[in-house]
């Protein structure tokens, strides 16, 4: 989806104008990968604009940071208001919000240490990968010939930029044959995730995820996801799935701040279940989308006031 430009973008500790929120064309980033970002959500409920797990997300852009070795300038809370301090200028109902922090301009080399450490907050008004009518019907997908990263790679667990030339070759050559998405498998051949999402099945009865060690990153969505099967009572494991249960669970659906909860209706031209979004991933949506609208208890503290 094109971008539609706000008003301002936060970068390093002050509100620019959109089109001034700009780097050289030198910056280490752009040539190594050597940066860290998060995919946030503000959503318009019933008691006016909120974020979606802001304290989680800071602190994994914290996490993500201390992996690659990016020193941030700014404590968690600074950074946190910092975003709700944009959404409101930029005076969003509800918006995507992206904290990318990168290592600047300042020496040419793969060792990025004379580099200064600099963070752009921006957000804009965002309607999401799919279209309503792919939430309710499914998606396509495929598994895709391109593996996730090994753990004595690179790090799954941070979400750095450089980690995302992979997805971006996963969904690149899902396009191409025709799919909305790809599936990849980890290292060892079982599965891990989508190109930017988590996955769940729905088999024999209950609820599985790969764990943390099949190489995905562990997304603030994913844990929704687990908290709202345990509200609803549905058994739910992390645990290593074979390729083969994509074929044979009656239920697969994806999950991620953009994603949000996407149900999957075949995989390699394979029906899964009845060829539809089931009544478990159904039932899932429901209670997901209407505590994020605010019609239901936030019992789990899932949102943060602007």
């Amino acid at each position: 989806m094109k971008l539609e430009p706000s008003k301002v973008i936060w970068f390093n500790g002050e509100l620019v104008p959109w089109e001034k929120a700009t780097v050289h064309v030198l910056t280490h980033a752009l040539h190594y990968g050597s940066g860290v970002f998060e995919g946030i959500r503000a959503y318009k409920t019933v008691q006016g604009t909120a974020v979606m797990g802001l304290k989680e997300h800071v602190a994994r852009l914290f996490q993500s940071c201390k992996l690659i070795n990016l020193q941030l300038r700014w404590t968690e809370s600074q950074i946190s208001d910092a975003i709700r301090a944009t959404v409101r200028e930029n005076g969003h109902d509800a918006c995507y919000i992206r904290p990318l922090a990168f290592s600047g301009y300042g020496a040419l080399g793969v060792h990025p240490g004379d580099n200064p450490v600099e963070l752009a907050i921006a957000t804009f008004p965002w309607k999401g990968h799919f279209t309503p009518e792919s939430l309710a019907q499914g998606v396509d997908v495929c598994v895709s010939s391109r593996r996730r990263m090994a753990p004595d790679t690179h790090p799954a667990m941070a979400k750095c930029t450089g980690n995302y030339v992979n997805s971006m070759l996963i969904v690149a050559e899902a396009r191409q044959h025709g799919y909305a998405d790809g599936i990849a498998l980890d290292y060892t051949g079982y599965v891990s995730e989508g190109s930017g999402q988590n996955i769940f099945l729905l088999y024999d009865g209950r609820l599985l995820t790969p764990p943390v060690g099949a190489s995905i990153l562990a997304g603030y969505t994913r844990r929704c996801i687990l908290q709202v099967a345990k509200d609803l009572d549905i058994p739910t494991v992390e645990q290593a799935i074979p390729r083969e249960m994509l074929y044979t669970s009656s239920e697969v659906f994806l999950c991620g701040t953009a994603a949000e909860v996407l149900p999957v209706r075949s995989v390699d031209r394979r029906q899964v279940g009845s060829g539809a979004r089931g009544p478990v991933t159904e039932k899932i949506q429901k209670r997901f989308f209407a505590t994020l609208r605010g019609e239901l208890d936030d019992k789990h503290h899932w949102l943060t006031p602007v």
